[in-house]
């Protein structure tokens, strides 16, 4: 598969995921095409070596993985990423009206950079659980797909100080405007209904196909920035969207394991709730993977003799040396856009890569044609931050490498990715899934 067609297959991918919901549909969507037989966590599974399969929980965290030809003690090939991003999320009860402006209560959700949500034309997707007419609870996906919403900035010449030490205060500062005009008898005009986002998620929900629903109970809505992904710069070496972090490693995880035969056991894991510490039923730190490994390998000292074989690679993007802040690097570990995938290193184990990990990796990469890595370790006087891959480790007990790819803005509305990368990605996953030789258990 080429560079182009790669970026390709990710800018369709990206755009019609604009939530962690999207993404797990879409991503269920692509292994189901490519031959992958769907699960029920609920329901007894019977497997078949040689074969593919992939379930989902709760609609956000999805799982795909081969059955191996071979022994079990051949190990696993684990890649594990996230589908979760750093957004304003919309508060339970949402609605607010100032000065006949109506409003939407906003949440930030992870560590998000706050200044570029200003000024974007915004949209809302997500999921919404509601009540048919036999009072049956159901769940739909929600996309408003057109620009509904705006955060406008102060004019610099009410903060005369905006280029120069801005904050942001997220409850007061950070509520998108709708419209302009209803609010109901305190600030609309009189006799104007008052505005129930509950009702707007039920009129969409039946102008979409889901004529059954009569009552929306609760949400979980997101707002995005519509401006599409696009190739960019003079020489189109860049790849800009929303969400790289971390549906860049999830869809690319998803193509080299479709890409990959059936002779060794892979998997791949996308796990929601990454930026916000992974405790949850569908985090890193729940049990999905646990018990994925109970079902194939229900005998618990095999299981473990198996796992001590076995590897993950964490796939979360990392820092590139920004050429305006160069500053912000150690000298010797300053990794460059296009330049292939980045070892992530850290003495405090946020990063879960160790010497003999890497070793593998390095092996692996140098294998013909040779694919190049990139290193990458925080200044001393400086943290990083941190990824699913301690915590898998610390849980299951597979040795783990954490790696992804260089951008810049990571955890803006716009990130921005090398589009060589993608493609070397791409090409060291789908090595990873077919390799032959595995770590040893030292």
């Amino acid at each position: 598969m080429s560079d182009s067609a790669v970026c390709d297959k990710f800018l369709t991918f990206l755009q019609a995921s604009p939530s962690p919901y999207h993404a797990t549909a879409n991503l269920a969507a692509l292994l189901s095409e490519a031959g992958f037989s769907q699960l029920k966590e609920d329901q007894t599974w019977q497997l078949t070596a040689g074969s593919k399969y992939y379930f989902t929980r709760s609609d956000s965290t999805i799982v795909g993985f081969i059955l191996g030809e071979k022994d079990s003690a051949a190990g696993i090939r684990l890649v594990g990423a996230h589908t979760d991003s750093p957004c304003l999320k919309v508060k339970p009860q949402p609605e607010k009206n100032v000065k006949g402006y109506q409003q939407l209560g906003i949440e930030v959700y992870g560590g998000a950079l706050l200044n570029p949500w200003f000024d974007r034309d915004l949209s809302i997707a997500g999921r919404v659980c509601y009540l048919d007419a036999d009072n049956a609870l159901k769940s739909a996906l929600v996309d408003f797909k057109d620009p509904i919403a705006v955060i406008p900035s102060l004019a610099i010449h009410l903060d005369r100080e905006a280029n120069k030490n801005r904050t942001v205060n997220p409850q007061t500062q950070l509520n998108p405007i709708l419209f302009q005009g209803q609010g109901g008898a305190k600030n609309g005009a009189k006799g104007e209904e008052e505005f129930c986002f509950r009702k707007l998620l039920l009129e969409k929900l039946q102008s979409d196909g889901c004529n059954d629903a009569v009552d929306v109970l609760d949400f979980d809505m997101m707002f995005y920035d519509v401006q599409p992904p696009s190739v960019v710069g003079l020489k189109h070496d860049f790849f800009a969207g929303a969400r790289l972090d971390n549906l860049l490693s999830s869809f690319i995880g998803a193509l080299a394991l479709i890409e990959s035969d059936t002779k060794y056991s892979s998997i791949l894991i996308c796990s929601d709730h990454e930026e916000v510490g992974s405790q949850s039923d569908v985090g890193a730190n729940g049990t999905v993977l646990e018990d994925l490994l109970t079902r194939i390998y229900p005998d618990a000292e095999q299981r473990q003799i198996n796992i001590r074989a076995s590897m993950l690679l964490s796939v979360d993007n990392a820092h590139g040396i920004h050429p305006n802040y160069t500053s912000k690097h150690d000298d010797n570990h300053g990794p460059l856009l296009n330049q292939g995938p980045v070892v992530k290193f850290d003495a405090k184990q946020s990063y879960a890569t160790s010497s003999h990990s890497s070793s593998f990796l390095k092996r692996l990469a140098r294998m013909k044609p040779e694919l190049p890595l990139q290193m990458f370790v925080t200044r001393a006087d400086m943290r990083c931050g941190s990824t699913i891959g301690p915590i898998t480790a610390s849980n299951v007990g597979v040795k783990t490498l954490d790696l992804g790819v260089a951008t810049f803005a990571m955890h803006s509305t716009r990130e921005l990715a090398g589009t060589r990368d993608l493609q070397t990605l791409f090409q060291l996953l789908k090595r990873f899934y077919n390799s032959e030789t595995m770590i040893t258990t030292a």
